[in-house]
């Protein structure tokens, strides 16, 4: 990205916005017209009760919003240098974006968390310790299991949308742990099971409204994709739960104070645990979707 350069100095700065991939650009819909939104700081997240949702356009990770962290000094390959923006933190489940130009560099140390990321543009690959590869691009998401130990390799600038479980324990239990990458193929209607299970995102009976995938389920972490017709879903008390839009229209109303957000591809949310609602499915909807137990 011509845009972007190495610092000079030790101060922070941002990053400018290079154009989405094409097809990923046929998947955005038009934001309407609505107040400036910022992120929840923690005073408002420590004082409401019961807790309340955090929203964000896909322009809120926009690039030129992401905070520059500098060059990865252990880089052995090219001049990666990342950047990222938080959404909102619990202090065990946060959500956030991150973009990172080209390179690559070890990851000899064990994660500390488990994460997992939607990529909105980029090329890259995920390496298991023992060498194994996992190549990743726009659309695909990305599980990275704590304890994972390997390396990043950046073939083209990397932007994602992330949410991270800091569980205790170590889930995995194979050797070595490996990265998983679900493609955006597996997310088509003809490979998602339900409604006639436990919808594992909203927590209540399927109902002929939605229907889901879950690909991964370690551990207190679900990951999967989600789709649903028009139609209101109830939630009470929810589990901690992230989602990015991938297509279609929905509303998250807050049942504490009425507060509403109009979701259209490229937004995420964050549910907090405890939290109750409504979804309304405007247009048919597809969403990625991690819980956080």
């Amino acid at each position: 990205i011509d845009a972007f350069h190495p610092l000079s100095g030790p101060q922070r700065r941002r990053i400018s916005t290079p154009p989405l991939l094409s097809y990923l650009d046929s998947l955005q819909e038009p934001a309407p017209q609505q107040q400036p939104f910022s992120a929840p700081t923690t005073a408002d997240c420590e004082s409401s009760t019961p807790p309340r949702f955090s929203y964000a356009p896909l322009a809120y990770f926009g690039l030129d919003k992401l905070v520059s962290k500098g060059p990865r000094p252990t880089a052995d390959w090219g001049t990666p240098e990342d950047a990222s923006r938080k959404l909102d933190d619990d202090g065990v489940f946060r959500v956030g974006s991150w973009w990172c130009s080209e390179g690559g560099w070890p990851s000899p140390n064990g994660k500390a968390t488990t994460e997992v990321f939607y990529t909105v543009s980029g090329h890259g690959c995920l390496s298991d310790s023992d060498g194994a590869k996992h190549y990743f691009g726009p659309g695909d998401t990305v599980i990275i299991p704590k304890g994972h130990t390997g390396r990043w390799d950046v073939f083209e600038p990397i932007h994602k949308i992330w949410a991270v479980n800091a569980h205790e324990h170590v889930e995995e239990r194979t050797s070595p742990i490996r990265v998983r990458v679900d493609h955006y193929h597996t997310y088509s209607p003809d490979r998602a099971n339900g409604p006639q299970t436990q919808d594992p995102l909203y927590g209540g009976p399927g109902d002929g409204h939605a229907a889901w995938n879950t690909f991964y389920d370690v551990g207190p972490n679900k990951v999967g994709i989600w789709t649903g017709e028009p139609g209101t879903i109830p939630v009470s008390y929810g589990s901690r739960a992230f989602f990015h839009v991938v297509e279609g229209v929905v509303f998250v109303t807050d049942e504490a104070d009425g507060t509403a957000r109009r979701c259209v591809a490229g937004d995420t949310v964050m549910l907090p645990a405890g939290w109750s609602g409504h979804i309304d499915i405007v247009e048919k909807v597809k969403k990625v979707w991690v819980t956080a137990d």
